[in-house]
Parts: structure tokens; C-alpha cells; sequence
């Protein structure tokens, strides 16, 4: 645990380091990336979470899979689990949990079985293994809906060489960066 709170602390000083507009040219590189792969193609839904705080920005790829005629989802944290809501419009969202935009409560809840989450990370590895923030909500609600396929977005810096794993964590299939796409081999 504590070598997770040291990775967290270093990628966290990493990402506030990068300038907006660093953050945004970067995750519309990503977003390019991201929507030619086969798992997005495929996808008729989409389960992103809301960008915050210098994570790769989620929006752009919540804006073409709308174009694209996909249906999107967005998570709400209750507790210990999050629940996802559909999303047509950005102004469903409200400051919530941590003040990560979530969506409002009045909303319509989605309980897909069959979807591509768009999963955030503070820390990833080649072998796509995930550092998250911690709580183990995606590992939670994974585990419970074993028939999504796993896109984690990040940043190359991001990316190290290892990073500490438990036997929860549910780990992203393909991890999409600026500059490289890691698919899990396992």
C-alpha cells in the first residue's frame, strides 16, 4: 500500500507539472487513438468516467461516440459502488464525490451487461496492470459485470516499467496512451 501511495503522489505532481493545453492536445491524440480501435468499433455503448484534474479528457471521446451514434454512460459513486447513468448532454453532470463531475441523481440509471468502459488509472504498466485511486470502485463493479471490455486512457508518463498489483485488481485489456497502445497478453 504504501508504494502505491508513493506512485499516486509522483504521478499526481506529474500531471499537475503538464500545462491545459499540454493536457488537451494530448488527450485528443488519445481520443484518435482510442476510437480507430476495434473494441470501440465494435462498441455499441460506451462507459466513460468524467475527467478531472488533469486526467486524460474524457469528454472528446464522450463527444465522437455521440457523433458516432453510440450510446454513453457516466458513473455515480454511492457508497462504495458507483452506478452509471446515461448521458446525452454535459449538463447532466454536478460537482460529486471528491468533486469529480457525476451525473445528477434524476437521471437514467444503465445496467449494461455488454459495453466498452473507458477506465481512468493514476498508474498503469506494460503488462497493463492499474494503479487506481484507491477506493476500488472499477475493480467492484468489473468484477460484477464480466462482459466489459476494459480501455484504460493515460498519459506516457503514466506508464511504468511495474507497478503493485493485488489479487482484486481487475485489469484494463488495452491501455491507450499518447504515443503507444499496450494490450494485455495474458
Amino acid at each position: 500500500m504504501e508504494e502505491k501511495k508513493e506512485i499516486r503522489k509522483k504521478i499526481f505532481k506529474a500531471r499537475k507539472e503538464h500545462t491545459d493545453e499540454w493536457i488537451q492536445k494530448k488527450s485528443r491524440v488519445i481520443t484518435e487513438t482510442l476510437t480507430a480501435l476495434p473494441e470501440y468499433k465494435e462498441a455499441e455503448r460506451i462507459m466513460a468516467y468524467a475527467d478531472y484534474n488533469h486526467e486524460v479528457i474524457t469528454r472528446y471521446i464522450i463527444e465522437q461516440a455521440w457523433k458516432d451514434g453510440k450510446e454513453v454512460a457516466v458513473p455515480k459513486v454511492f457508497g462504495k459502488d458507483m452506478v452509471f447513468y446515461k448521458l446525452t448532454d454535459f449538463s447532466q453532470l454536478e460537482s460529486g464525490y471528491f468533486g469529480i463531475p457525476e451525473p445528477k441523481e434524476d437521471g437514467e440509471t444503465v445496467s449494461w451487461e455488454v459495453a466498452m468502459m473507458v477506465m481512468p488509472g493514476v498508474a498503469f504498466d506494460v503488462n497493463c496492470n492499474r494503479v487506481g485511486y484507491g477506493g476500488g470502485f472499477y475493480d467492484r463493479f468489473l468484477e460484477k459485470h464480466p462482459g466489459i471490455s476494459r480501455v484504460a486512457v493515460g498519459f506516457s508518463f503514466q506508464i511504468l516499467s511495474v507497478v503493485p498489483t493485488e489479487p482484486t485488481d481487475i485489469r484494463p485489456q488495452v491501455i491507450v496512451t499518447e504515443e503507444k497502445v499496450y494490450r494485455d497478453v495474458q
